[in-house]
């Protein structure tokens, strides 16, 4: 129901926001639609407003707002959450599994059967789609489920000023997160999420973690700002506005909320999500099945034209040419495929804690070559480590350190922070606590983002007299206040310079001398400094970081580093954890170039710094444009381009909301945890590697049969297999592939991602097929001539029953030597594909002799057909073993 133009109430109208600095935030009535790849520009008014006119705007005040005006503005601008989610109903879920193509190709040939009365065929294969679309469907509503409980151990609140009338005082409450409105003032401290867009009324020493937004890993200090300048470099640089999806690393503040929900710029960022394209999966699944159906396209009117013109027979042999079309489907491969993928997920969630939400995103896993990640909490911890402390001539000095810690401690104790930054703290794990607690502190001027540097006052008991003023900050606005001449502070600079270019993080230290007094100290005091020396810092590594890159590259997997940070630090990381940065590329040089050009670099680059969401996914989509599958693991809202733009997009569970929606695997216990991915990539190729074995051994061995019985039908008088003979084959055949699911493939398979590609699928399986097919007609000639002699044919239960033995003896054969499971000196007992390729042999051999072989047309065979028959299984035995050496010393295994 539309809402109405205006919105009275006796508490006051709802605020008229559109001059708000809110990126997006405006009226119902004036509803705004970003455009693709953009957020919300911010109103160019605000820029202009004072924080006092931003409340006013509002229709608020420093002490928030009462109650009825909060449940009255929640009716009107609707609950602080992202876009509603889909949920796909058990209903669609099922119909969207039947778009699978080979799923398709079944359902149609189960239809064709019915048509032509062929209804075992017609029912075998309707079962099989509708086992196939279950197993898909459980298992992404398992995937969903898991992700509804990552939801919930996420979910949030928000402290806020409330008042319950007009006359009582503000008392501070925890409210959900989607409960916030345009006007609420919210208090903020150091971990707390920021809960929507806010302007800040107050703050003290704030600094907030962007990364999420901008993909930066460096703090942003914040501020109030009263009149704001004209808008520069983007709304994220403004230091009085903060956006939901960041987080508060250190310090406190007070702001008012100016937008919620879908005006956030999060929510801007969503809106610019695109459909990702077809997956390798996806690709792979399509150039296969159009293969087949072209086959099977052209079998039937073959058939029934040979038969036509060679023998004189019509429709009679139409069961016949649809058998011949079935025979040579993988009828088994949406449930095989579907069992190995939902079998991988459901091991991967149970063991290592890895979502997989949609199921076709495991065989992606495992074909992955290029993996695609931010630097900051991959490679290294969100978290800095001192490297050294150097004084003015870079030499090591731990005077420097003991200074830079005492600086940080009686800040910390005076100027009544709720905790430390990030930096402090890695100053204080690294310096000695006695060296720090032999001073008394005097007083202490907290991190001014004017400034951008700290000063602590304190006193040593052995001096009377005399106050010792330690300021410790950005080397820029240490330097210019150290008595410095120009030559010296030239060089500190130029030393800092080269220091940053190499990857590391610099703060000046500086000291001065000031007779004790009472008078309070401010910032004019600091002036006339001595310069002590430099804390050079940098990102700590990730603990299991180095292992799981060398593991990575002997999966012949290659690592590319995505990030926002600068280039030394990007590659001075990367140098610390054995990979060669080589030459660093940096997003203004990826302006420059055209996508193929870009493509051959992203191929020969490993770092690209100073990155833009775009450039990820620009960087990503060239390289999947030059044939690489790629895999892209992030967690922030700046990640979610690149996230789509490639073939599996991998986030942690700690990413924002968004990003875990819009991924294909999540990692839920262990954080971007590399070697967690490596696992995943690991159960991706081991079903990749079942699929491609189920189907190279079935369709080289149906389309050997298919040559067969073509050529069979040209030859005899007779059909050469009943159709009712060639379903029992066929699910004879099925049920043993079964087990390819439960095969644990041989470590080698393992070490290079696996790719269907149909090119080399339809040489292998021409080539094997052939060989299959020369098998069948040496049987048809020992048939023929050694025992029945040249008109021995004529009889058709015996060709039947010796053929019928052969096809399924010669499928165990291909079952046991094709496959690429462990071989049996790599493992204790048969494995289940031996045991079902025994089973298979088996049928083949007793079941012609039971009471059912007569109802099917088959009879018992004399001795002397055996005997040949192991002759000519054995020739095809060596053929198989040689053909296989081959591919595989050529490097053309499909």
């Amino acid at each position: 129901m539309p809402r109405p133009r205006r919105y009275e109430r006796s508490a006051g109208p709802v605020p008229d926001t559109s001059a708000v600095e809110g990126p997006g935030l405006v009226p119902p009535e004036q509803p705004t639609a970003p455009s693709p790849g953009r957020a919300p520009a911010v109103g160019r008014a605000s820029q202009e407003l004072t924080s006092l006119q931003v409340l006013r705007t509002l229709n608020s005040g420093p002490r928030g707002l009462t109650d009825v005006e909060a449940d009255a503005r929640l009716a009107w601008f609707g609950e602080n959450t992202l876009p509603a989610r889909r949920t796909v109903s058990w209903v669609g879920r099922f119909l969207r599994s039947l778009r699978d193509p080979f799923t398709a190709v079944l359902l149609c040939l189960g239809l064709v059967s019915a048509a032509v009365a062929a209804w075992g065929t017609a029912c075998v294969t309707t079962v099989l789609v509708v086992v196939s679309c279950v197993l898909r469907s459980a298992g992404e509503h398992r995937a969903d489920r898991s992700m509804a409980g990552l939801r919930e151990l996420v979910a949030t609140t928000a402290t806020v000023l409330r008042r319950t009338d007009e006359d009582a005082g503000p008392v501070p409450r925890e409210v959900p997160v989607d409960q916030l409105v345009p006007g609420d003032v919210v208090r903020l401290g150091p971990g707390d999420l920021i809960p929507a867009d806010v302007r800040l009324l107050r703050a003290i020493g704030l600094s907030v973690n962007q990364a999420a937004l901008t993909g930066e890993s460096a703090p942003v200090a914040k501020h109030p700002v009263d009149a704001p300048g004209p808008l520069e470099n983007g709304p994220f640089d403004e230091p009085q506005l903060c956006f939901q999806g960041s987080s508060v690393m250190s310090g406190s503040g007070t702001a008012v909320v100016v937008a919620t929900g879908a005006c956030t710029w999060l929510a801007a960022a969503h809106d610019s999500v695109h459909p990702r394209g077809p997956s390798a999966f996806d690709r792979s699944v399509h150039g296969i099945s159009w293969i087949l159906i072209r086959f099977m396209l052209l079998t039937p009117p073959l058939v029934l034209m040979a038969n036509a013109a060679l023998r004189g027979r019509g429709l009679e042999t139409l069961p016949f040419a649809v058998a011949v079309a079935v025979g040579l489907t993988p009828e088994m491969l949406p449930v095989i495929v579907t069992t190995c993928l939902a079998r991988g997920a459901s091991l991967l969630a149970r063991s290592h804690g890895v979502i997989v939400r949609r199921l076709p995103a495991l065989h992606d896993l495992g074909a992955v070559d290029v993996l695609c990640l931010d630097k900051t909490g991959t490679l290294t911890q969100d978290r800095p480590v001192v490297v050294h402390a150097l004084n003015a001539d870079g030499r090591d000095d731990p005077e420097v350190l003991r200074w830079a810690a005492v600086n940080a401690w009686w800040t910390l104790q005076l100027a009544d922070l709720p905790a430390p930054d990030a930096l402090d703290e890695a100053i204080l794990d690294a310096a000695d606590e006695d060296g720090v607690l032999r001073y008394d502190g005097v007083a202490a001027l907290p991190f001014d983002p004017a400034r951008r540097l700290a000063t602590a006052v304190v006193r040593d008991p052995g001096r009377l007299g005399v106050h010792t003023l330690v300021v410790k900050g950005a080397v820029e606005n240490v330097l210019e206040r150290c008595a410095l001449d120009g030559v010296d502070g030239q060089r500190l600079l130029e030393f800092a310079a080269s220091q940053a270019d190499d990857g590391l993080r610099l703060l000046a230290v500086a000291t001065a001398e000031r007779p004790a007094r009472r008078r309070a100290y401010t910032p004019a005091d600091e002036r006339g400094l001595t310069f002590i020396g430099f804390i050079a810092l940098r990102e700590e590594l990730a603990p299991s970081a180095a292992a799981a890159l060398r593991v990575l590259a002997d999966r012949s997997v290659t690592v590319k580093v995505l990030t926002g940070d600068h280039p030394g630090t990007a590659a001075r990381a990367c140098r610390d954890l054995g990979i060669d940065p080589g030459d660093v590329c940096t997003a203004d040089h990826i302006d420059k170039l055209t996508d193929p050009e870009l493509a051959d670099l992203a191929h020969r680059t490993t770092v690209f710094a100073r990155c833009t969401p775009e450039h990820k996914a620009r960087i990503v989509t060239a390289l999947r444009a030059a044939g690489h599958t790629t895999g892209f693991l992030g967690d922030g809202v700046n990640d979610l381009p690149a996230l789509n733009a490639a073939d599996v997009g991998i986030c942690p569970r700690d990413a924002v909301d968004m990003t875990r929606e819009n991924a294909d695997v999540v990692l839920a216990d262990h954080g971007k945890d590399l070697s967690t991915i490596d696992h995943a990539i690991t159960a991706g190729r081991h079903s990749s590697v079942t699929i491609a074995t189920y189907l190279r051994i079935t369709l080289s061995s149906n389309l050997g049969n298919v040559i067969a019985m073509l050529s069979a039908g040209l030859l005899l008088p007779f059909l050469p297999m009943l159709p009712a003979q060639a379903l029992v084959q066929n699910l004879c055949f099925d049920a043993a592939q079964l087990t390819f699911s439960y095969e644990r493939p041989a470590p080698a398979a393992l070490k290079h991602p696996t790719i269907l590609r149909p090119r080399d699928f339809l040489r292998f399986i021409t080539a094997f097929g052939a060989l299959n097919a020369v098998a069948d007609l040496a049987t048809f000639a020992v048939l023929a001539l050694a025992l029945y002699g040249p008109g021995g044919t004529d009889d058709e239960a015996v060709f039947h029953s010796g053929w019928f033995t052969e096809n399924l003896l010669t499928q165990a054969l291909v079952m046991l030597l094709l496959r690429t499971g462990r071989r049996t000196a790599e493992t204790r007992g048969i494995s289940p594909v031996g045991w079902a390729a025994a089973a298979l042999a088996a049928t083949g051999l007793l079941l012609p002799l039971s009471p059912l072989g007569p109802r099917l047309g088959l009879m018992a065979l004399p001795a002397l057909y055996y005997l040949l028959l192991v002759v000519v299984l054995g020739l095809y035995a060596a053929g198989l073993a040689t053909a296989r050496h081959r591919y595989e010393s050529r490097g053309t295994h499909p």
